[in-house]
């Protein structure tokens, strides 16, 4: 239909595949917009066991696979929400968050939940400016 605007999803080559029925990417009106980022290896294991850091850690560098996968940068992130079991991981998360983004400060939330998949303690989604 004339005016309907384009939608392509993606799914980074070096990320495991979703664990359900969406896309780690999707780009659209000029955004970017990634589903929420398990701290997932790329090989698909899990290891809900491991500590918060590394944990923040893989989910960041998630994030990032799946905005080089649509071209785009981090410094293009618009907006940032992280999801934490434990509120208190909130220091630990802005100081790893803090060196993985440098100068770039987009707008973020940080969302306490009772209970994440697989047992993790964060997940993290993002929107981008689509270059």
């Amino acid at each position: 239909m004339a005016g309907e605007t384009e939608i392509i999803c993606v799914n980074p080559a070096d990320a495991a595949p979703p664990g359900g029925h969406y896309a780690h990417a999707c780009i659209a009106g000029g955004f970017v917009f990634i589903s929420g980022q398990l701290p997932v290896r790329p090989c698909g294991t899990h290891a809900p066991e491991a500590d918060f850091t590394a944990q923040a850690n893989q989910a960041l560098a998630n994030l990032f696979a799946a905005l080089e996968a649509t071209s785009t940068s981090r410094q293009a992130i618009v907006k940032v929400t992280v999801y934490v079991t434990d509120i208190a991981d909130w220091p630990v998360f802005n100081t790893l968050y803090a060196q993985a983004m440098g100068d770039h400060r987009p707008a973020r939330s940080v969302v306490p939940v009772p209970v994440l998949h697989h047992g993790y303690r964060i997940e993290i989604d993002a929107i981008a400016l689509s270059r």
